[in-house]
């Protein structure tokens, strides 16, 4: 394109020392910054919603499920779309999608085009996250690949405290549907910066044709999954829809399997997996998330339900919380060089643990300062050195044409865990609730005891993420996939 600066590596030298390294590092951590805020943004704003649009209980969790479906649900078609078709065109096409569809939110007058518009704005997410994260890998070598990893580790886990903050401000101050009409001047500002810093890439063809049939069943199994998920605690876990959703969803995953091994050019090379590290990368995110999106859900509840935090001050209460993630984060990026990343991730998941497992201890009449200030200080610190450490270890090792897809995975995996663990621990906190309200328990202290139960279970989630984390990949560097498994992979592309 004709004025567009190029994002390429120099030969030499560090790029992220440059102005345009920085510009071009600033503008994809801005799009993760965007998708992840939008996720936790619109809880804040749930009560009047419901009150200005009449949604009924139950139907109002399709506001933040709808969105937790599709970006879920679209992650691995759009990370491998990108290598494929184009990055930059993939980052374009997301944010121009879910630039429209915040309007559409913020100009709702029902609750069909609300959920509609959060149905397609995790549309447009799922296209621009594993787009940019794969442009970030590939653009950036040796220590700015670490610094920059970090960077973009600590901004996503900023994001989520950051959504809370500005959601509880908009919604009092401006009305709820500033919560999506804020993403407008942001996603044009991303779009922007595309065109100008960017270069255009033209993706690569593929011999044989699109993998049609494994886009198709890869999507539906994610979808399918994340949705009998979203729906578990309302349909209980042995119902027979649950059940069934997720006997079906298995199912669609193994025929997906099955047509990767069978296509001599799949969707998605499975022999991405030999890459040392990478699944033991994305199961930790996936168990850490799931305690990571439980705390910041029941924190949040125990503020307002319990101890009558207004909005705008459960928003406030979390912005000491991106101090801590920012400081594991930079932290993370110092350790790598000396210890690697598994202690990185170990460390992070443990300290974590701690201070959610402190979170678990909070009584009925407590205090920010004296219960809640510190422990969300200690979790953020292990949010940030985990998220920084899975980030990089998930992305050690992976060739160039497979970025995108090593992005949508370690995304889906972030996904995947949120929806796990608001789907399970709910039912965890709901029943030790609804146990002692039937037994005339007062309802603050039930609440409370609901939210311990589930903390303390959170905690031991996280421990549980460290624990796996000893068989993630251990990178100082940048190293290269093996010869063997390189071989493997090109393979799937390979006329030949």
């Amino acid at each position: 394109m004709s004025g567009a600066m190029t994002a390429a590596a120099p030969p030499y030298g560090s790029f992220l020392a440059t102005g345009r390294g920085k510009l071009t590092l600033a503008l994809l951590c801005a799009v993760t910054f965007l998708d992840v805020m939008d996720g936790a943004i619109v809880n804040v704003a749930l009560p009047t919603i419901r009150t200005d649009l009449g949604f009924s209980v139950q139907n109002l969790q399709w506001v933040v499920s709808g969105y937790l479906v599709t970006y879920g649900g679209f992650l691995l078609l759009g990370g491998r779309a990108g290598d494929l078709l184009g990055r930059r065109r993939l980052l374009i096409a997301g944010t121009a999608l879910f630039a429209a569809s915040s309007l559409a939110c913020g100009l709702a007058g029902g609750q069909g085009l609300l959920v509609g518009g959060r149905l397609a704005q995790g549309f447009g997410a799922a296209m621009m996250s594993p787009a940019a994260l794969s442009i970030l890998t590939t653009t950036f070598r040796d220590a700015d690949r670490h610094k920059a990893l970090g960077v973009w580790a600590g901004i996503s886990g900023m994001a989520s405290a950051a959504g809370l903050l500005f959601g509880g401000v908009l919604t009092e101050d401006f009305g709820w549907r500033w919560v999506f009409f804020v993403n407008l001047p942001m996603c044009a500002l991303v779009l922007f910066g595309t065109f100008r810093i960017l270069k255009a890439d033209r993706g690569r063809s593929v011999p044989g044709g699109f993998d049609a049939v494994g886009a198709v069943l890869a999507t539906a199994g994610m979808l399918l999954l994340i949705f009998t998920l979203v729906k578990a605690p309302d349909e209980g876990w042995a119902a027979a829809r649950t059940i069934g959703g997720l006997a079906a969803s298995a199912m669609l995953m193994a025929a997906f399997a099955v047509n990767e091994q069978r296509r001599a050019h799949p969707l998605v090379p499975l022999s991405i997996f030999r890459i040392r590290g990478l699944a033991a990368a994305d199961a930790t995110q996936v168990i850490a998330w799931a305690g990571f999106s439980s705390m910041f859900f029941f924190v949040t509840l125990y503020m307002q339900n319990v101890l009558g935090y207004s909005q705008l001050q459960s928003g406030l209460s979390y912005v000491p919380v991106s101090v801590g993630i920012g400081a594991g984060s930079t932290a993370a990026t110092k350790m790598f060089v000396r210890t690697g990343t598994r202690p990185v991730i170990v460390s992070g998941a443990l300290l974590a643990a701690g201070g959610v497992f402190w979170l678990s201890r909070i009584p009925v009449d407590g205090t920010y300062l004296g219960d809640l200030l510190v422990p969300l200080v200690v979790m953020g610190a292990g949010l940030g050195l985990l998220y920084a450490g899975v980030q990089t270890a998930a992305n050690a090792g992976v060739p160039e044409d497979q970025a995108g897809l090593a992005a949508a995975l370690i995304t889906a995996s972030f996904q995947l865990g949120s929806a796990l663990g608001l789907a399970v621990f709910s039912g965890i906190a709901t029943s030790r609730t609804g146990h002692l309200l039937a037994a005339h328990t007062p309802p603050p202290e039930a609440l409370t005891a609901g939210f311990q139960r589930a903390l303390l279970v959170s905690a031991l989630c996280l421990v549980a993420a460290g624990a796996i984390a000893l068989r993630a990949s251990n990178t100082r560097g940048e190293p290269a996939a093996t010869a063997e498994i390189r071989q493997d992979l090109e393979s799937s592309y390979d006329p030949a």
